[in-house]
C-alpha cells in the first residue's frame, strides 16, 4: 500500500498512529486491577470474572491476521478508522454493562477492534518510514507505547477505580479510541489498498477457527486443568485446523500468507523470538500486580502508581534501542537486552511474603522494563524488515499475533504452575507465603525462558543483521 500525500508533518502522522496503538495496549491492562469491583458490580462469577480478560485476549488474537490482511487490500487509514469506531463504541457499551453476557460480549467486540487497529497502525507507521534511522526513531516510539500502554494501564485503572468507579475504566477508553479516531481522520492521509487480489475467506476463516480455539483451550486450562477434556479437546482441533490452514495455503495465488514473507528468514526469526517474548510479558503484568494487592495489601490506587517505574524504565530503553543498534548492531543489541530482562526476573524471583515495594519491586521492574522495550522494539525491526509494501499489514498482524498468542501460552502455563506452587504450599504454610511462592516460581521460569530466547537469538539473527547491514552499505 502506499501513502498518497503527507499534507501533516511525519512526527505529528506517528504520533496519532502510535496513540492507536497505545489505547489497544491500555485495554488490555488497564481492567485487570477493578476485576474485583467489575465482579460486584455486574454479578460476574468467578469464570466471568476471567472472561472480561479472555474475551478481549481471545477477539484479539484470534483476528489479528484478517485485520492485517484487510488493511493491506482495503487501505490500511479505512480499516484503522472502522476498528477504532468499532473499539471506541463496545468500550463504551462495556462501561454500561448491567449484566455478565453484556460486558463480556462488549470485551470481544472490543478485540475485534483492536485486531483491526494493531495491524494497520503498524503498517501505515512503517509506510512512514521505508527504511533507515527514520525507521528506528519509529519502532523506537511503538516500543515506548506499547510498553507504556501496558504499564500506564494498571495505573489509570487503579486511578479510576478508587477516585469514579469500575465502569469508568472502559469510559476511559472509549474517550481515548474516540479522541485517537479524530486525530486519525485529520492528520493521516488517505491510503490506497492494494486493489487487485481476492480476501482469502477459506484461509481466514480457518487460521481464525485455529487461533480461537488454541486461546480458547489455553485461557480455560487456568481454571480447569491441562486434562479437562474441553481443553483438550480445543487444543486438538487447534492442532488439527492449523495443519488444514497449512494445506490450504500451499500454491494459493490470494494465500492470507504469502510463501513470499519467510523469503528473507527476518519474518520467521523476528516472530519465532517474539512469541517467546510474549510468553513473558503478560504474565509479568498479570502476576506483579497481584502480589501488590494480594501481598503487600497495596490499595489499586498505590498498586498503579507503582508501575510508574516500570513505565518509565519501558519508554526509556525504547526511546533509546534504536540508536544502540546502529551503534553495535542488533544481535549485540537483542541478545543483552533480554538477558537484562531475564535478570530483572531473577531478583522479582527472590520477594518475599512480608517484603515491601521497595526492596522487592522497585528495583527489579526498571531492570525488566529495560530490558522488555529494547528487546521488543529490535524482534518488531525484524519481523517487518524487507516485507514487501503490499504485505505490510499483514506483517504487522503476524508479528501481533505470535506475541498474543506466545502470550497466551504462557500466561496459561506459568498460572498453572503459579496456582500448583501455591495450593501445594498453603498446606502448610500462610497464604501470603503461599501465593508468593507461587509468584516466585512464575517469575523464576520466566527468566528461564527469556535466558533461552537469548541463546536461540544468537544464531536465528547473526546472519540476518549481516545481511542487513552489506544491503545497507549497497
Amino acid at each position: 500500500m502506499k501513502l498518497s500525500g503527507r499534507p501533516h508533518p511525519p512526527w505529528a502522522v506517528l504520533t496519532a498512529l502510535a496513540a492507536a496503538q497505545f489505547t489497544v495496549m491500555l485495554a488490555t491492562s488497564i481492567v485487570n486491577v477493578a476485576l474485583p469491583q467489575v465482579r460486584a458490580g455486574v454479578g460476574l462469577s468467578d469464570g466471568g470474572t476471567t472472561w472480561v480478560v479472555n474475551a478481549y485476549g481471545l477477539a484479539f488474537g484470534a483476528l489479528l491476521l484478517a485485520g492485517g490482511r484487510s488493511a493491506d487490500l482495503l487501505g490500511g487509514r479505512r480499516v484503522l478508522l472502522a476498528g477504532l469506531g468499532l473499539f471506541a463504541g463496545a468500550s463504551l457499551v462495556a462501561g454500561l454493562a448491567a449484566s455478565p453476557g453484556e460486558l463480556i460480549a462488549a470485551r470481544a467486540v472490543q478485540g475485534l477492534g483492536a485486531a483491526a487497529i494493531a495491524p494497520a497502525a503498524l503498517a501505515l507507521a512503517m509506510g512512514l518510514h521505508p527504511s533507515g534511522p527514520g525507521r528506528g526513531r519509529a519502532l523506537g516510539v511503538w516500543g515506548a507505547v506499547s510498553g507504556a500502554g501496558g504499564a500506564g494501564g494498571v495505573l489509570l485503572g487503579g486511578v479510576l477505580t478508587q477516585a469514579y468507579g469500575w465502569p469508568w475504566v472502559f469510559h476511559s477508553v472509549a474517550l481515548a479510541a474516540a479522541l485517537v479516531l479524530a486525530a486519525v481522520a485529520a492528520l493521516v492521509p488517505p491510503v490506497a489498498g492494494r486493489g487487485a487480489g481476492r480476501f482469502d475467506l477459506v484461509g481466514t476463516a480457518t487460521v481464525t477457527l485455529a487461533l480461537t480455539c488454541l486461546v480458547w483451550g489455553l485461557t480455560t486450562a487456568r481454571g480447569a486443568g491441562w486434562t479437562d477434556a474441553r481443553v483438550l479437546g480445543a487444543l486438538i482441533g487447534a492442532a488439527t485446523l492449523i495443519a488444514a490452514f497449512a494445506v490450504i495455503q500451499h500454491g494459493r495465488p490470494d494465500a492470507l500468507i504469502p510463501p513470499r514473507l519467510f523469503t528473507t528468514g527476518r519474518v520467521a526469526a523476528g516472530n519465532l523470538l517474539m512469541a517467546l517474548l510474549g510468553s513473558v510479558w503478560l504474565a509479568l503484568f498479570f502476576f506483579l500486580p497481584l502480589y501488590q494487592q494480594q501481598v503487600l495489601g497495596m490499595s489499586p490506587l498505590v498498586t498503579g502508581v507503582g508501575q510508574l517505574p516500570l513505565a518509565g524504565a519501558i519508554m526509556l530503553g525504547a526511546a533509546a534501542a534504536p540508536g544502540v543498534s546502529r551503534r553495535i548492531g542488533g544481535t549485540a543489541t537483542v541478545i543483552p537486552a533480554l538477558l537484562t530482562e531475564a535478570a530483572g526476573l531473577v531478583w522479582l524471583a527472590r520477594i518475599k511474603a512480608d517484603g515491601s515495594y521497595l526492596a522487592d519491586v522497585l528495583g527489579p521492574s526498571i531492570l525488566v522494563g529495560l530490558g522488555l522495550s529494547i528487546a521488543f522494539v529490535q524482534l518488531t525491526a525484524l519481523a517487518v524488515d524487507g516485507v514487501p509494501r503490499p504485505d505490510a499489514g499483514l506483517a504487522g498482524g503476524l508479528v501481533n499475533t505470535t506475541r498474543q498468542v506466545g502470550g497466551a501460552i504462557g500466561l496459561a502455563a506459568l498460572a498453572t504452575l503459579a496456582g500448583s506452587v501455591t495450593a501445594t504450599a498453603s498446606a502448610h504454610q500462610p497464604a501470603a507465603v503461599a501465593l508468593t511462592a507461587g509468584y516466585r516460581a512464575a517469575f523464576l521460569v520466566s527468566a528461564a525462558v527469556l535466558t533461552a530466547t537469548a541463546l536461540l537469538a544468537l544464531p536465528l539473527t547473526r546472519g540476518i543483521h549481516r545481511s542487513l547491514k552489506v544491503e545497507a552499505t549497497r
